[in-house]
């Protein structure tokens, strides 16, 4: 039977498990030759760690059986958490469906196709307990086909951005609160680096070595390229102005408004001194002046937007308190009844 995937979008997780340290959050597309080795693998790790772990693995629609095997999985492994998507919604939505099915107060992003080892996740994570950093990403260790695109990506991203990291889009492990805290948007998943740090948060890294596939195909071809820089505009555009758009919209527009005003002024004063007009100055004139307008009221509005957006997170951050508080009173009186009953 398919577990829901549609808790309330505030709820920071289900009430009915016990929180653990770490939450390893899993897509999976089509990983059916690759799953059962990863949780092999990582029963290996786990054995030889003394914080509690669960493994979240999230069947992003696949359609070679992954979903049937996770069931079966799922008697064997006593840490598997298996979670379904009918039909593929993404890396980031397969996150964020993790997430709020998940208990750890420390996630790790890690793919099942095991060009990374589970062996190599309490690296990851032990800077993160042991309250050195907010969040760590992997640096890749090896060759890889798309090292060229990749790097071109990580450059443009560090001069963008300015994070001290060499790979942004990488397995990478992250404190609860920081999930919390991130807008939801498509493959936000490349950027949780650069948002997390633009907030304030801790950022290092540590080389993970990378493998070939154990099974399968990779999910993604060039076409990503332009996708990731429009994704990288956008992410720069909401960092800069997501909070302030007046600051961007206004300013060009009244910059726009300025210039036709300025050359109505001189292209007047010419007319007056030569008796001669130009037809093509009073069409720059009239054309500054309507985009100086139109960019000014977009930017007014993207104001009432943005405050519209800092309300709903704010929101949605006081729901999670109050789910949050909720699940721990259930705790508290489930223990009190567990003790009454052992007494």
């Amino acid at each position: 039977m398919a577990v829901s995937t549609r808790p309330a979008r505030t709820t920071p997780r289900l009430a009915n498990r016990p929180v653990v340290d770490v939450s390893v959050l899993v897509p999976a597309k089509d990983e059916a030759g690759n799953l059962p080795l990863f949780l092999e693998l990582c029963e290996e790790m786990l054995r030889a760690q003394t914080a509690s772990y669960e493994v979240v693995v999230v069947d992003d629609g696949s359609t070679d059986g992954s979903w049937a095997l996770l069931e079966t999985l799922r008697e064997r492994f006593a840490f598997l958490q298996p979670v379904r998507h009918r039909a593929q919604r993404g890396i980031a939505e397969a996150l964020r469906t993790g997430y709020l099915h998940s208990h750890g107060q420390v996630l790790v992003f890690y793919p099942a196709d095991l060009q990374f080892k589970p062996e190599d996740i309490p690296r990851l994570v032990g800077p993160i307990l042991a309250g050195d950093s907010d969040m760590v990403t992997g640096y890749k260790q090896g060759k890889y086909e798309k090292a060229f695109v990749s790097g071109i990506y990580n450059k443009l991203s560090r001069t963008l951005f300015h994070v001290p990291v060499r790979d942004l889009n990488n397995v990478k492990a992250y404190r609860r609160d920081i999930m919390a805290a991130l807008p939801m948007r498509p493959d936000f998943h490349r950027y949780m680096i650069v948002m997390a740090a633009a907030q304030g948060y801790t950022v290092t890294e540590v080389p993970i070595p990378l493998y070939p596939r154990h099974s399968g195909k990779s999910k993604f071809g060039l076409s990503r390229i332009p996708i990731g820089v429009l994704d990288m505009l956008a992410v720069w555009f909401e960092l800069r102005f997501g909070q302030k758009p007046l600051l961007a919209f206004g300013m060009l527009g009244v910059a726009l408004f300025a210039v036709g005003v300025l050359s109505g002024v001189g292209a007047l004063a010419w007319l007056l001194i030569s008796g001669q007009g130009q037809r093509w100055a009073w069409t720059v004139i009239q054309t500054c002046l309507m985009l100086g307008s139109i960019f000014f009221a977009t930017g007014l509005l993207g104001e009432q937007i943005a405050q519209q957006r800092s309300e709903v997170r704010e929101m949605r951050r006081e729901l999670d308190e109050l789910a949050t508080s909720q699940w721990e009173r259930d705790e508290r009186g489930a223990a009190r009844v567990d003790a009454r009953n052992d007494n």
